[in-house]
């Protein structure tokens, strides 16, 4: 219905401005928060191309660049693509931890982090407040740049305040998108930068992809400005809540004790799960395959060696709850079998 309002929007397919409709670029930022302006904001063809300017505006080729251990495999992958080295920093249940992010500034020399603050992929950690203020200081101290992806931010109820409302100095780029939130068709995200940092990501931008469709862009318009929008989140919370609770309920009930579930996060989409020690990772997840279930294995989501077998378990995709149900009973047919390979 939005996307039929936006165009019979007068001048709907006409080019927009190169940094994206003005009125979108201001919604982007109040969402933001602190004292971040429309003249701040670049919109972009969604989260992932955005992660792809900002390393590559960011940081030289040949340069390291720290992430969190685990992340997001297309973080990785953009900053391989960029000639980027990504180095490792740990996260416990809250997040990454400052005083590991300061010793690797310190030992690499990078002038670069990512991180996800807000529902970390694929742990689900949040960082706290006092974290958040921590990263800022360390990140500063070192003269380096924070690229927050907010990739989960409409996916969490209460979200805490972004590292970028709590920028003073032109730290922080922060990545917001609309696709997991509405559609993966949705490709319209903000980039928020000031500064050099802004003026290489529009240019960037300009070389790379020029603008983003003028008609997808009016349709995000329509659509978040509308009382859909907010009913349209409140339900997407709603449901992500019991899906969240019926996996974990389910995992709890049918694998083998030793796969614990990392944390229970205040939102998003999935839950990171600790396999027991010593099991195969591959041979797992090639079983559930064979018994219809598709799993995300961990190994993906580390930069350099993982401390040991995890799965990632997706609770969005399933059509149902009896579907969610049925997928881990069949995840626990494939821990079954590598337990006994010759029943």
């Amino acid at each position: 219905a939005a996307a039929a309002r936006a165009v019979r929007r007068p001048d709907a397919w006409a080019k927009p401005p190169l940094a994206g409709l003005a009125e979108l670029r201001r919604w982007f930022a109040d969402q933001t928060g602190g004292d971040v302006t429309a003249a701040d904001a670049l919109v972009v063809s969604g989260g992932q191309a955005a992660l792809t300017h900002a390393f590559r505006a960011l940081a030289a080729p040949g340069t390291p660049v720290l992430v969190e251990t685990p992340t997001y495999p297309g973080a990785l992958a953009a900053a391989k693509a960029a000639g980027l080295r990504a180095t490792a920093v740990p996260v416990d249940a809250s997040g990454v931890r400052p005083e590991l992010l300061a010793e690797a500034f310190a030992v690499t020399g990078a002038r670069v982090f990512f991180c996800q603050p807000t529902l970390h992929n694929p742990t689900g950690a949040t960082l706290p407040p006092e974290r958040r203020r921590q990263v800022l200081e360390v990140a500063r101290a070192a003269g380096a740049f924070v690229i927050e992806d907010d990739y989960a931010h409409y996916l969490s109820e209460q979200p805490p305040p972004t590292l970028a409302a709590m920028d003073e100095h032109g730290t922080v780029v922060h990545v917001r998108s609309l696709t997991k939130i509405l559609s993966p068709s949705m490709r319209v995200a903000a980039v928020i930068a000031r500064g050099p940092a802004a003026h290489r990501l529009r240019a960037g931008q300009l070389v790379e992809s020029f603008f983003v469709a003028r008609p997808l862009q009016e349709t995000a318009l329509e659509l978040v400005g509308s009382p859909a929008w907010r009913r349209h989140l409140a339900a997407v919370h709603a449901e992500l809540r019991v899906r969240r609770d019926a996996l974990a309920a389910a995992l709890a009930a049918r694998l083998p004790e030793e796969a614990e579930v990392h944390l229970l996060p205040a939102g998003g989409m999935h839950l990171w799960l600790r396999l027991p020690a010593g099991l195969d990772e591959d041979a797992l997840v090639e079983a559930a395959r064979r018994h219809g279930v598709l799993v995300s294995p961990g190994r993906m989501y580390y930069p350099s060696e993982p401390p040991g077998p995890r799965l990632r378990l997706t609770h969005a995709a399933a059509a149902h709850l009896a579907e969610l149900d049925e997928g881990v009973r069949r995840l626990a047919r494939a821990f079954q079998d590598l337990a006994h390979p010759d029943a």
